[in-house]
């Protein structure tokens, strides 16, 4: 199967083979029994220099050309002495704000799909024959992403569309508030991909009364919609990274779509959700990035890891 346009012209080039400084780094210092890596890239260089069917998982949160800088500013709240600080929480206590770094990065493109198009074949390549690609978008692009996933995988291959739908944030109101992101799922191999729902965590039945005490204590089996917070702007898990994801929506995606000693990717790795999960569960990582301040999140949130870097200092 092919596919002509994606949606407004011609589908890109492949990615050129390199046969340079980033190819003799690649073959130096990956190793499918080597340390967990942080690699400082541009993915499209980095990419071919990783060897065939080497991960059982790939995620991808690439931008989702919104057409603006995302930015997030790191604030943390500190006890100040009464009536001192800027803010007031529990039982009337004072606080004071301290701002940090701000993050950011740019979510605009000229030609979004032929930015996009050969990093998904690139995927394709690099899957195991029983690997599962998670590409993680929004209303904007999802579609025309179906379409070209379609065309590299084959129709056959798409497994789902997960729907993660949260409350949070502001609201539209000339229109339904966009309140959800789209994840599309697909399989190297229709008949051999590894999927499993046991390690899956289960939710709580909508209609406790209608099941067995059994059924109840247990829970069900979550559908391809998942309801789940935001990353708390208060909370622990907060790196200060713009578009962040929760360690609940990777730690699903990974445990059904790997196994313990598995290796995981993520080429647009952002603050290191994908790694930080998969070092927790036993699994191995490759995770990229090219924006200095993603690798510099990533390297505090995962210490043990091995940081590579294709730029010259």
């Amino acid at each position: 199967m092919t596919l002509t346009s994606i949606p407004d012209g011609p589908i890109a080039d492949p990615l050129p083979e390199t046969d340079g400084p980033a190819e003799a780094m690649a073959a130096r210092t990956w190793d499918p029994t080597g340390p967990n890596l942080i690699v400082h890239a541009e993915n499209a260089a980095f990419l071919p220099t990783l060897p065939d069917e080497t991960f059982t998982l790939i995620y991808v949160d690439p931008p989702f050309n919104t057409g603006r800088t995302q930015k997030r500013q790191v604030t943390t709240a500190v006890r100040a002495a009464a009536g001192k600080g800027d803010r007031v929480g529990f039982q009337g206590r004072s606080y004071s704000t301290l701002r940090g770094d701000l993050h950011s990065y740019d979510d605009a493109f000229d030609d979004y799909w032929s930015f996009l198009e050969p990093r998904l074949r690139e995927a394709w390549r690099l899957l195991a024959d029983d690997g599962t690609l998670y590409v993680h978008l929004d209303y904007r692009e999802v579609h025309y992403a179906k379409v070209m996933l379609d065309a590299i995988f084959g129709r056959e291959s798409f497994l789902n569309e997960i729907i993660w739908a949260y409350d949070y944030g502001a609201r539209a109101k000339s229109r339904w508030p966009a309140k959800h992101d789209n994840i599309l799922v697909y399989v190297k191999n229709a008949k051999t991909y590894h999927f499993d729902n046991a390690e899956v965590d289960r939710e709580p039945y909508m209609a406790p009364g209608l099941v067995t005490a059994e059924k109840r204590e247990r829970g069900k089996l979550p559908t391809d919609v998942w309801w789940h917070t935001i990353v708390s702007p208060t909370g622990k898990e907060k790196t200060g990274y713009p578009t962040q994801k929760p360690e609940g929506i990777l730690r699903r995606i990974i445990n059904a779509s790997s196994r313990e000693g598995d290796w995981v990717l993520d080429f647009f790795a952002g603050s290191g959700t994908t790694g930080a999960v998969s070092q927790a569960l036993g699994r191995r990582f490759v995770c990229v990035d090219e924006n200095p301040q993603s690798i510099a999140v990533m390297t505090k949130r995962i210490p043990k890891a091995t940081v590579l870097s294709m730029f010259e200092d």
